[in-house]
């Protein structure tokens, strides 16, 4: 399957959330990411289980996915209003738009362990992370060195799932990531300034939301450039 990377994923999500309700933009993660692992084992995702997003079941284990967009624009944010009514609605629609494109879209474990949070939910209500994906970034690298982060508990409970990829460069190159690290994979090249998380991770004003949303606009032209890459080298 051919993947255009300029789509938009809620064009046919009938205006519904797009990470369930757009067909194409399940198929494009079922293309992506159906492909050999960092062990030389095909990871195959299916998408023929009732109720289930997309799925792998081998003798590596049973994972269930869902789709995530990672790339928050915080035009909702009622405590970010005062910065973000200074933003023309044309620009904060094409960073919309942008976010919406396969390069701003990724997959997480969908399936809850003792009732707990999952990735996604816990990215969404951590106040240390606020759905940024390179501060989610900064702590899987964490969980790969053994470092505590505010997600360390929650990612330990999908230890299988990182377990496939097994490191942290493995992940990033799986995931074509790697616009998020630097080039030895030491370190995160955050959006915004982090310091080890007691910063609050919002933006403070105008200055810093255009920084933000100017890094995370190129963070996902790059991946999408990095998907059109492996497409054509397929």
């Amino acid at each position: 399957m051919i993947i255009d990377t300029t789509y938009d994923v809620r064009t046919d999500a009938n205006g519904k959330d797009p990470d369930i309700f757009s067909a194409t933009l399940r198929k494009y993660h079922k293309t992506l990411w159906s492909k050999l692992l960092p062990n030389g084992q095909f990871f195959e995702l299916k998408d023929d289980m009732q109720g289930i997003y997309l799925y792998h079941k081998s003798w590596l284990g049973e994972f269930y996915v869902s789709s995530d967009s990672v790339i928050p624009w915080f035009s909702r944010w009622k405590r970010l209003s005062h910065i973000i009514d200074q933003i023309p609605e044309e620009d904060i629609e094409l960073f919309r738009k942008i976010g919406y494109t396969i390069g701003g879209m990724m997959i997480f474990p969908s399936n809850k362990i003792d009732g707990k949070p999952t990735i996604n939910g816990e990215r969404g209500f951590n106040r240390k992370i606020v759905d940024r994906m390179d501060l989610t970034l900064e702590c899987i690298k964490r969980y790969y060195s053994g470092e505590d982060s505010p997600m360390s508990e929650t990612l330990q409970r999908y230890n299988k799932f990182f377990n496939l990829f097994n490191n942290f460069k493995g992940y990033i190159d799986f995931f074509l990531l790697n616009d998020l690290v630097t080039e030895d994979y030491s370190a995160i090249n955050f959006f915004l300034p982090n310091n080890n998380f007691n910063t609050s991770p919002l933006p403070s004003n105008l200055e810093e939301y255009i920084q933000y949303r100017t890094a995370s606009i190129k963070f996902i032209k790059d991946r999408n450039q990095r998907i059109s890459n492996t497409q054509m080298t397929k």
